[in-house]
């Protein structure tokens, strides 16, 4: 049977990034990167609806290692993915990424010491089998199968055609036809303005109004420094700079949430008409960073509704009908074309089943180790980015941290590292894999996650600038990680590595 020392599950931003870290960072450890897909990207790949693109800056969405260098900061998907193939190439990294092999169980073996893999090729149908002594859990936070789309009364009532955004196919001819996107998140907001110029009049229907923050799609400070500097000079300052930026905003919405709140709705009530209608359409019932902001970038929602090829409407839907949306308000919406951006279902560690010496391993009643890592499991990690910053921020964080568990490893031959609770962390409180954030795809599911606790290192804090620390500067020796050659405990050297 196939054996490899790390593997990576899933080629997206996180795997491509792991891939990098650990061929540069532990050299000596043979690793593989499994996608099930036929093609890298993940996200980049997956979503293909109209206008896709990012919400975060792409100095901080890139790669700590790879200048990002074109001009537009906030980029559309395509974009996005030519630098991961870019990357791809850069780094030579296409040898070990093997693609459609859809992995589907992994099951820890205490008397082998090592993680059998099982899956199949979705090209073939053959099946996978393969151990590691390590892995790498990249395949992100939400499902590749299906959105969410709640359950809509009538929705059989209606003939035309009802979409996920996650589904949308290359053909999709929306020209001159009326189309309502249900949803009031990143990915309505991006459909809206993309699909308005073409279709008769795009309505965005939302229950409830989500904070928008008006932005430029270039950066103009990162433009300047590429004039002055090199490219890597540049793009390190830029993102020092916005980095910064983003923790300053977000601190401030908590400690001054009103204070926030007025300058987003200031900026919203100037890039409406006079009159328009801010308390009912934009204003929200939470406090900004209570969930996640939507970027509106160079103004384009706006724009649309300015000129009269979109529009907003807030109200509940009372039923499908024949020709559209019956509102509970009585108000009814004609329709098309109906897309339901409604969010993602979200899922812990890629849907797979996990199991350690035949027992079902059930991750709810786990507790996180740093948010990478989870008690009682030994040699496996997962990447799980941030909610209030770049997901690749903490992708970074989280693959150098795996090299240098995996260093000292080699350092102290030891076999098998794993969280285990201290006595005095049994009393700990329980609180869920993200706190304070009140996003219905977070609360659908918080409940199958792993649990966080009210100390170190059993935090997920979503807080770069610290974890900066916690998780990049820390003492790999720490009493919670605990070595062992298997079922033989060890007494370890000191870290002869060191922090890095």
């Amino acid at each position: 049977m196939e054996h490899v020392d790390v593997l990576v599950i899933g080629a997206g931003i996180s795997g491509i990034g792991a891939g990098y870290h650990l061929q540069d960072q532990a050299p000596d450890r043979s690793f593989l990167i499994f996608e099930g897909r036929a093609d890298l990207g993940g996200t980049w790949d997956l979503f293909r609806y109209p206008g896709v693109r990012s919400d975060s800056d792409m100095h901080t969405l890139g790669f700590e290692f790879k200048p990002w260098t074109a001009d537009k900061a906030i980029a559309d998907g395509p974009s996005i993915l030519a630098y991961l193939r870019e990357t791809v190439q850069d780094y030579d990294l296409t040898p070990r990424i093997r693609f459609n092999h859809h992995i589907d169980g992994a099951h820890w073996r205490s008397d082998e010491s090592r993680w059998h893999i099982s899956g199949r090729r979705t090209d073939t149908g053959d099946d996978i089998e393969l151990t590691a002594s390590y892995l790498y859990m990249c395949a992100g936070y939400y499902s590749y199968k299906e959105g969410y789309v709640p359950d809509f009364p009538g929705r059989d009532r209606f003939p035309g055609l009802i979409l996920h955004p996650q589904q949308w196919p290359e053909d999709l001819d929306y020209g001159g036809k009326r189309v309502v996107v249900i949803g009031s998140g990143a990915t309505a907001v991006t459909i809206v303005p993309a699909i308005a110029s073409k279709s008769a009049h795009t309505t965005m229907l939302q229950r409830s109004p989500t904070y928008m923050a008006v932005g430029p799609s270039v950066d103009q400070t990162a433009v300047r420094l590429r004039r002055l500097l090199p490219d890597r000079l540049a793009y390190r300052l830029t993102r020092w700079k916005n980095i910064h930026r983003s923790a300053l905003i977000y601190r401030r919405s908590r400690s001054h949430p009103a204070e926030v709140k007025k300058m987003l709705l200031e900026a919203i009530t100037e890039a409406l008409p006079e009159g328009y209608d801010v308390d009912t359409h934009f204003t929200p019932n939470y406090d900004p960073w209570d969930q996640r902001l939507c970027l509106v970038p160079d103004n384009d929602f706006f724009d649309a509704l300015n000129q009269g090829k979109a529009s907003v409407v807030t109200d509940e839907i009372e039923s499908f009908t024949e020709t559209g949306i019956e509102l509970k308000s009585g108000e009814h919406l004609d329709a098309d074309i109906i897309i339901t951006a409604t969010g993602l279902r979200m899922v812990a560690l890629g849907e797979m089943d996990f199991s350690m010496d035949g027992t079902p391993v059930d991750f709810s009643a786990r507790w996180t180790y740093k948010g990478m890592a989870y008690s009682g499991l030994p040699n496996l990690a997962s990447c799980f980015g941030y909610i209030n910053a770049s997901w690749t921020l903490r992708a970074d964080l989280t693959s150098k941290w795996v090299t240098r568990v995996l260093n000292h490893m080699r350092a102290t031959g030891t076999l098998v590292v794993t969280p285990q609770l201290r006595e005095s962390d049994t009393d700990m409180a329980q609180r869920p894999w993200v706190d304070g954030f009140s996003s219905g795809y977070m609360q659908r599911t918080m409940h199958e996650f792993p649990r966080q606790g009210d100390r170190q290192p059993w935090l997920n804090t979503q807080d770069y600038l610290a974890e900066k620390k916690l998780i990049g500067k820390a003492e790999i020796e720490d009493g919670v990680l605990t070595f062992s050659m298997g079922d033989k405990p060890v007494t370890l050297r000191s870290n002869r590595l060191g922090p890095t």
